[in-house]
């Protein structure tokens, strides 16, 4: 018969978090790379809105209207033809896109599916999300860490913020005031906490009409379970450690457990018009940007 028992250890130290903090420093000159490499493989351009207005990108020619001011008749166009043509150019109003990324100890997990560490895979995942807005003409910042700005160094901007804060204590879901209603989020965490404080976080981000994205980085370890035997897990938030034997029989269990979490997440984003998925490690970060970037430009058209 399976059992588990669970018992307490020494708190975590500090100097254990602070080691990990500045592991993470090293790392983000490569994640930094890693973060450009994935942001130029996926087709981007400007985020246009597909209705005329000011902007610098051409979207049409249309005949001339008698009372227009005949500076906006494209003379070289008209030559071609017995008709006068004006340049429509597209609408490119610029959005503000908010990005947080958590930085808590349990983005530190890391096993040997996966193709890296949890927080390594989200910063990727936030800096080359930024590059690709910034590059469209959204104005980018961190919640929190900076201000927004659609700057052409905004994935080294953006990693220096970050690393200045690496001493701080992380928590697992964004702090602040409710964003404006022109807003954009995009959060980007394991989501490993309750599903309550979750939904009192995206209700708090959006209370002025913000709207935002969802984005659980999960190892292919939590998602399948393959344990079996007598097993210790260690809670990297707290003192606790989990003592099982025959872990195998906890495997059903936890799968549901897992998926009416991952449904009361889902639910609270739709709720509020928020849009929810999982990227799991063990995929090419690419795959995740990919959706990210459709779903922002879907709700810009």
């Amino acid at each position: 018969m399976a059992r588990a028992r669970l018992v307490e250890t020494g708190p975590a130290t500090a100097p254990a978090a602070r080691a990990e903090a500045i592991a993470l420093a090293r790392r983000l000159p490569g994640l930094i790379v890693a973060a450009k490499q994935t942001a130029a493989s996926v087709m981007h351009g400007v985020h246009g809105r597909r209705r005329a207005g000011t902007g610098e990108t051409f979207w049409q020619f249309r005949p001339f209207i008698s009372g227009e001011a005949s500076a906006r008749v494209d003379w070289r166009r008209s030559a071609r033809d017995d008709r006068l043509y004006v340049r429509e150019r597209e609408w490119e109003a610029a959005h503000v896109v908010w990005i947080w990324v958590d930085r808590s100890p349990s983005m530190g997990f890391v096993s040997d599916l996966a193709r890296a560490p949890k927080i390594d895979r989200a910063l990727v995942l936030g800096l080359a999300l930024a590059d690709l807005l910034a590059r469209g003409g959204e104005r980018v910042g961190l919640i929190g860490l900076t201000r927004p700005t659609a700057a052409r160094d905004i994935v080294e901007r953006l990693a220096l913020a970050m690393q200045a804060a690496a001493d701080r204590d992380a928590g697992e879901l964004p702090g602040g005031e409710p964003l404006g209603p022109r807003a954009r989020a995009v959060l980007i965490s394991d989501f490993l906490n309750e599903a309550g404080e979750v939904a009192a976080c995206v209700e708090r981000l959006s209370a002025r009409g913000a709207r935002g994205h969802l984005v659980t980085v999960a190892d292919p370890v939590e998602e399948a379970f393959p344990f079996s035997g007598h097993t210790e897990f260690v809670d990297v938030d707290s003192r606790a450690r989990l003592r099982v034997g025959h872990a195998e029989s906890f495997r059903d269990d936890y799968l549901a457990r897992l998926a009416a979490h991952r449904a009361r997440i889902e639910q609270a984003a739709r709720a509020r018009g928020w849009s929810s998925l999982t990227h799991r490690t063990d995929r090419p970060a690419s795959e995740a940007l990919l959706a990210l970037r459709m779903r922002l430009e879907g709700e810009g058209r």
